[in-house]
C-alpha cells in the first residue's frame, strides 16, 4: 500500500494545531495570572477545575473503547460468529500493517460505523446491523477501511489533546458563579475581585469558542485524512463515495429518537447522526458530503497520475 500524503491537507492541519498550541499558551497564561490574584480557596478551587479535566481527558483516552462500546450498545463479536465480517477486517488490517482490531456490531437501525481505542493494539471496529445489509461487500470495505485509517491515525490521542483547552474552559464557565464568589473573599476590599474575575472570564470565554473552532476544524481534517487512507487500503475511492451516498442518503429516513440515542458519539461515526443547514459547518465534527467526495475525487486522480 502506497500511502500517498496530501500536503494541502497537512499544511491545514498543521496550521489548526498552531492555533490549538496558542490556545494551550493563553489558557494556562491566564489561569497563572488568576492564581497569583486569587486567595486560597479560589486558587485549591482552580486546581480543582484543572485536575479534574485531567482525570477526565485521561479516562477518555485509556477507557475510550469501553465507554463508546457502553454508550453505543455495541457488542464485540467473535471471528465463529461473524466469519465474514472478521474476513474483511483481517484484509484490510493487513494492508494497512495494523493488528487485528476487536470487532463489534452495534444494534441500531442507523447504517453507520465506527472506531476508537487508544492505539492500534487497544482498537475496536464497530458497524450497525443495518449498514450491513445496505451496502456490498466492497462498499462495507471502503467503510471498514475508513475505520482503521482513524487507528492508524491516532485519531483518538489527536482528539484528546485537542479538546482538553476546550474542556478546562467549559468548566470555569460552569463554575463561574461559584469562582466569583472566592475572588471577591480575596479582593472585597479594594474592588479588584471583579475586574480580576471579569477580564479572566472574557479570555476563557474567548478560549472556549475559538478553541471549540479549533477542535471541529482538526475532526473534519481526520475524517478527509481517513477517506483518503480507505481510497489508498482499498485501492476503490468510487466505491467509498458510493457508500457516503448511501449513508447519507437513508439519514433521512431514519426517526429522530432513534438518532438521538446515538448521537452522543456523533464524532465517531463514518456520517454525523445528526447534521444539515442549521448545523453551522465551523462547529461541525465532519465535512460536509460534497467536500469529501471532491476530496476522494482528488485521491482518484492521484492515484491514476
Amino acid at each position: 500500500m502506497i500511502w500517498k500524503c496530501d500536503y494541502g491537507l497537512l499544511a491545514r492541519q498543521m496550521v489548526a494545531w498552531l492555533i490549538m498550541a496558542l490556545i494551550y499558551l493563553i489558557l494556562f497564561s491566564v489561569i497563572g495570572w488568576w492564581l497569583a490574584c486569587t486567595g486560597r480557596f479560589g486558587s485549591s478551587y482552580l486546581y480543582i477545575i484543572v485536575g479534574m479535566a485531567a482525570v477526565t481527558a485521561l479516562i477518555q483516552y485509556f477507557l475510550s473503547d469501553k465507554l463508546v462500546l457502553m454508550t453505543t450498545r455495541a457488542n464485540v463479536v467473535s471471528e465463529d460468529e461473524e466469519p465474514k465480517l472478521y474476513a474483511m477486517v483481517r484484509k484490510l488490517a493487513d494492508e494497512a500493517c495494523l493488528p487485528m482490531p476487536r470487532v463489534a456490531i452495534m444494534p441500531s437501525p442507523v447504517p453507520n460505523a465506527f472506531a476508537t481505542g487508544r492505539s492500534p493494539r487497544h482498537a475496536v471496529v464497530a458497524v450497525t446491523q443495518s449498514i450491513r445489509g445496505m451496502l456490498t461487500d466492497e462498499e462495507l470495505e471502503t467503510v471498514l477501511a475508513h475505520e482503521l485509517a482513524h487507528v492508524k491515525n491516532r485519531d483518538m490521542l489527536t482528539m484528546t489533546l485537542g479538546s482538553f483547552a476546550v474542556s478546562i474552559a467549559a468548566m470555569i464557565i460552569n463554575n463561574a458563579f461559584i469562582m466569583s464568589c472566592l475572588n471577591n473573599n480575596r479582593n472585597s476590599e479594594n474592588g479588584g475581585g471583579i475586574i480580576v474575575f471579569i477580564v479572566a472570564m472574557v479570555v476563557v470565554i474567548l478560549v472556549y469558542i475559538v478553541g471549540t473552532m479549533v477542535t471541529m476544524a482538526i475532526s473534519r481534517y481526520r475524517e478527509f485524512s481517513a477517506d483518503r487512507g480507505s481510497a489508498y487500503i482499498t485501492r476503490d475511492p468510487d466505491a467509498l463515495i458510493r457508500a457516503l451516498r448511501k449513508i447519507s442518503g437513508k439519514m433521512g429516513t431514519i426517526p429522530p429518537d432513534k438518532k438521538r440515542e446515538i448521537s452522543g458519539n456523533n464524532a465517531f461515526f463514518i456520517i454525523p447522526v445528526i447534521s444539515g443547514e442549521s448545523v453551522m459547518e465551523l462547529f461541525s465534527t465532519h465535512p460536509t458530503l460534497e467536500k469529501r467526495i471532491a476530496n476522494l475525487e482528488t485521491v482518484k486522480q492521484e492515484m491514476q497520475g
